[in-house]
C-alpha cells in the first residue's frame, strides 16, 4: 500500500491546492485515492473527498486517541491504491510544545513518508538551509521529498532545484508554477467550501492538469512505496450490532449545510437511522420523519434564499413545537434561531430558539473545546461509573446569540465559548442545539445516543406529517 503525508513549511503554502491536484490526478489514472486530513476541519475534507471522489476522513489528536488513530486509517487506507493525508499548518506546528500533536508526530505514527510542500515566493538559494533545518529539527521522521509551489518562472526553478541538489539530499518531486487559475477563494472562514462552490468541480480539473504535469507522479509513488512500512497492525474490527428498528432522520445538505464528518453519518447509519436529505433552499415541506440533523455550514451566505422559504421554516418550527427529536450544531442553530444579521441586512430564520443571531468581525469561538454534561441534555455522556463526563469537541463561529434570556443548557464549557462563554448545547423540548461540533468517536460516540433518543421519541411522536 502506497502512502504518503503531505504538509508544508508553513500555513496558506497552497498545500491543499497542491493535495486536490494530486488526488484527482491520479484518480484520472485509474488509481483509487484515500484522502485523510489532519486536525477537525470540514471545509478541506469536503474540497479532498470531492477530488478523490471518496469520503475524506480525519485523523485528529484532540478527539482519538493514538490506537483510534491508526485503526481509522488502516480501515480505510486499505480501500484504495494510494492513501494521501494532508496535513495542518506547518510539519512542525501544534499545541503542544514538544509537539505531541504535530504533522510529524502524526506522520510517525502512521509511519507514512513526509512530502513537503514549500512556498517558494522571493525564495532562491534560501531554500537549502530551509531544507536542512527540516531535516535535523526530527531525525526520525521520513522524508519522501519536496514539493516547489508558486515557481516565478524556469529560470527561478533552476535555482531552486540547484541550490536543493548542492547543499541537501531532498530529491525534487515537481515545481508547480504560480497561477492564479489555480487559487479556491477564501473568505470570513477560510476557504470557500466545495459543497457551496458551484464551479468547484472545474477548478479541480484545471488544478489537477497543472499539478498532473508540473509533479512526478510516477517518482512520488515510487518514494512513497518504499517509505512506507506498517509496524503495527489494525485494531480489531467492529462486532456487528443486533438489528434494531430504523427511524427516519432528516439531514440538511446543501450549500447552507454541508459540515459532517462522514465517520459520523457512517455511525448513525450503523446504529438504525436512514439518513433522509433534505435541501433547506429549495425544499418546501417535511417528509415523514423521526428526527432531525442539522449540522454546521454558511447560513449566513445563504440567508436570503433561506429567508425566501418561508415554508420549510414554517414546517421545521412547528416540527421543533410538536416535540420533534433535532440536533443542530452551530450553522444548524443559527438556522434555528430567530434571525440572522450580517452587516446591515437581517434576514427571519426558523425562530424555534428564542434568539437572534449576529455576525461578528473577529471569531467568538475558535479551536478545541471540552464539554462537561450537565445532566440537562437530551442524551447525555456518562462514564463507567454512571457519573456524567466531559469530553472533546471543537467551535469555529464569528456568529453569537443576542437578545435571549437564558436557557437550559447540555453542557458547561470547561474549554472554549460555546453560547455565552460557560454554556453550550441550548436544549429546548426534544431539540439540542450547540456552537460545538461533536464528532462519533471512542471518547463520545454521540451518533448511538442520538439515534437511541430519537427511536425512544417515536413512541410518542409516530410521524410528522407533510405540511
Amino acid at each position: 500500500m502506497i502512502s504518503v503525508y503531505l504538509t508544508a513549511t508553513h500555513k496558506s503554502s497552497g498545500k491543499t491546492v497542491i493535495a486536490l491536484g494530486l488526488c484527482r490526478a491520479l484518480v484520472k489514472r485509474g488509481i483509487a485515492v484515500q484522502p485523510f486530513k489532519k486536525g477537525p476541519d470540514y471545509i478541506d475534507p469536503i474540497w479532498l473527498g470531492m477530488a478523490a471522489r471518496r469520503d475524506c476522513h480525519n485523523l485528529d489528536f484532540h478527539t482519538m486517541d493514538q490506537h483510534e488513530i491508526r485503526r481509522t486509517f488502516e480501515r480505510y487506507a486499505t480501500t484504495a491504491d494510494v492513501s494521501l493525508v494532508e496535513g495542518n499548518k506547518g510539519l512542525y506546528d501544534g499545541v503542544e510544545t514538544l509537539g505531541s500533536d504535530s504533522n510529524a508526530a502524526l506522520a510517525k505514527l502512521l509511519v507514512v513518508p513526509v512530502v513537503l510542500v514549500v512556498d517558494c515566493s522571493g525564495m532562491t538559494r534560501g531554500i537549502a538551509p530551509l531544507l536542512l533545518g527540516y531535516r535535523q529539527f526530527d531525525a526520525q521522521l521520513p522524508f519522501a521529498g519536496v514539493i516547489l509551489n508558486r515557481v516565478a518562472g524556469s529560470r527561478h526553478e533552476g535555482k531552486l532545484r540547484a541550490a536543493i541538489e548542492h547543499y541537501t539530499d531532498f530529491r525534487v518531486l515537481g515545481a508547480v508554477a504560480r497561477d492564479k487559475r489555480l487559487a479556491i477563494v477564501e473568505r470570513h472562514l477560510g476557504l470557500i467550501p466545495g459543497n457551496e462552490l458551484g464551479s468547484a468541480e472545474g477548478l479541480i480539473e484545471t488544478i489537477a492538469c497543472a499539478v498532473g504535469q508540473q509533479v512526478d507522479l510516477e517518482g512520488l509513488g515510487a518514494l512513497a512505496a518504499r517509505g512506507s512500512r506498517r509496524k503495527w497492525l489494525a485494531g480489531e474490527q467492529a462486532s456487528q450490532a443486533p438489528p434494531r428498528s430504523r427511524v427516519r432522520i432528516g439531514i440538511a445538505r446543501d450549500a447552507a449545510f454541508g459540515f459532517y464528518y462522514p465517520g459520523d453519518l457512517e455511525a448513525l447509519t450503523a446504529t438504525g437511522a436512514e439518513l433522509v436529505p433534505i435541501n433547506t433552499l429549495r425544499d418546501t415541506e417535511l417528509t415523514r420523519l423521526d428526527g432531525l440533523f442539522i449540522g454546521g455550514g454558511f447560513p449566513e451566505t445563504q440567508m436570503q434564499a433561506l429567508e425566501a422559504n418561508h415554508r420549510l421554516r414554517r414546517a421545521i418550527r412547528e416540527a421543533v413545537e410538536g416535540g420533534l427529536p433535532v440536533y443542530a450544531e452551530c450553522g444548524g442553530l443559527m438556522y434555528l434561531s430567530r434571525s440572522i444579521r450580517w452587516s446591515d441586512r437581517r434576514c427571519e430564520m426558523v425562530g424555534a430558539i428564542p434568539a437572534d443571531t449576529e455576525m461578528c468581525d473577529h471569531p467568538q469561538g475558535r479551536g478545541y473545546v471540552r464539554l462537561r454534561e450537565t445532566g440537562q441534555g437530551l442524551w447525555p455522556l456518562r462514564t463507567g461509573e454512571g457519573t456524567l463526563a466531559e469530553f472533546p469537541a471543537h467551535e469555529f463561529h464569528y456568529s453569537k446569540l443576542v437578545n435571549y434570556e437564558g436557557f437550559r443548557y447540555a453542557y458547561d464549557v470547561a474549554r472554549g465559548h460555546g453560547v455565552d462563554g460557560q454554556h453550550d448545547g441550548i436544549v429546548i423540548g426534544n431539540m439540542l442545539a450547540s456552537f460545538s461540533h461533536l464528532r462519533d468517536v471512542a471518547a463520545n460516540h454521540w451518533a448511538e445516543r442520538f439515534v437511541g433518543f430519537v427511536r425512544a421519541r417515536r413512541g410518542a411522536l409516530r410521524c410528522v406529517p407533510s405540511l
